[in-house]
Formats: structure tokens, sequence, C-alpha cells
């Protein structure tokens, strides 16, 4: 926590105490996210964007990415690119590449263990009860040319000096947010790990360990 607290510049955290390092979070699972709300602020959410509107919470299992490419186009993430957009904390992420059946998972990360700060969108939806849910969807791009051996896509990642056009929606315009979205530039490595990553049950270094 204090290493994501120092290198995004947190100045609050909501429900600390319920933080715990994650090696392998799955879409409905709860992670930090970082917003600006007078002050760089970070909440936890549910993976998998629930709009407002929903009906039901299960929505959110089938909006856990969003292509930036079609963000202004579609009914449930259009809306929330002015004032809802979000910063998923994240070190690396995991994309499975496929070779006629066999589908083998690689762990991509910063090489010296930096964040990738990845861009979002966020919205609040409230249960018959009227309790509120905080819920997030990844957005993607298409994969930088290094990476597209194993897919062609990949989440929005940010650079740092950018987070503020990002998240500070009061004062940076949808389209100098939408104008970040692009391959990111900076540096990153990618490596197989084991298929013990493919169940959400796995949650422990082990996930991260390069086979080969």
């Amino acid at each position: 926590m204090r290493s994501i607290i120092e290198e995004l510049a947190v100045e609050e955290w909501e429900d600390p105490d319920n933080y715990f390092p994650s090696y392998n979070i799955a879409p409905t699972q709860t992670s930090p996210v970082l917003l600006y709300r007078a002050k760089r602020l970070i909440r936890p959410m549910r993976w998998g964007l629930i709009p407002y509107w929903a009906g039901d919470i299960s929505i959110g299992s089938g909006l856990i990415n969003a292509r930036a490419e079609t963000l202004p186009e579609k009914p449930s993430f259009r809306n929330l690119v002015p004032k809802n957009r979000c910063v998923v904390v994240a070190d690396g992420y995991y994309e499975w590449k496929k070779e006629g059946r066999k589908k083998t998972p690689y762990y991509i990360h910063h090489p010296a263990g930096e964040l990738l700060p990845m861009a979002g969108l966020w919205d609040c939806w409230r249960s018959p009860d009227g309790d509120p849910v905080f819920s997030y969807t990844v957005i993607t791009t298409p994969s930088r040319a290094d990476l597209a051996h194993i897919h062609n896509r990949m989440p929005a990642i940010l650079l740092k000096s950018d987070l503020d056009t990002w998240i500070r929606t009061e004062t940076y315009s949808p389209r100098a947010a939408l104008s970040l979205l692009a391959p990111y530039p900076g540096k990153v490595e990618a490596y197989p790990v084991a298929p013990v990553v493919n169940s959400p049950r796995n949650n422990s270094p082990e996930c991260i360990r390069r086979v080969h």
C-alpha cells in the first residue's frame, strides 16, 4: 500500500483496512482505483462495470473491458467519459497466447516493478436496498508491436505524467483525455507463467513465476 501511495501521490485511501495485495484479480472482485475528488483518492471498486441504470448486478461480468475506439458509441460507456474517468491500479496483467487449441498465459509487467496505471471508467449502481456498488471497466487499445504475438489487445496504460489529464475531469476535457488512449510507449516485459493463473482461487507469488 505504501508504495502505491508514494508512486501515485495518493492523498486519501478509502477503507484501507480491507486492502490486500492480489496476484490474480478476477472479474467481480474488488481492487483499488484512483479518482480525483479535490485530491487524489483511492476507492475500492468491483471489476466489471455495473451502469447506474442496470436492472441487476449481473451485467458487470460482461463489461470488464471497453474498447478505446468505440467508447463514444457505447451506451454503457459514453456518458461516463466526461466525469467518471479513473485509473485502475495494477503492476501487471495476464494475457493468453493462443496456439491452435493451446492457451499459454503470459505475465506482462514493468521490468523494474513499477505500476502500470490503466485507464478506466467507473459508475455507481444501487442495490434494491439502496446500498452503493462502485464498479469499473478497463479500457483497451490495440496491442503494441512487441506484444501482438501474445494478443491483439492490451490495457490502455497511462504514463504517470498523463494521470492528471485522465482523472481530473473538471479540468481536462474528454477530447484531451481520449487522446491518451494509445498503445503504451513505456517499458514492459512479458514472460510465460504457469496455468495456475487460470483459476482465481490461486492467488500467490506462484502466479507470476516465470516457467521458461
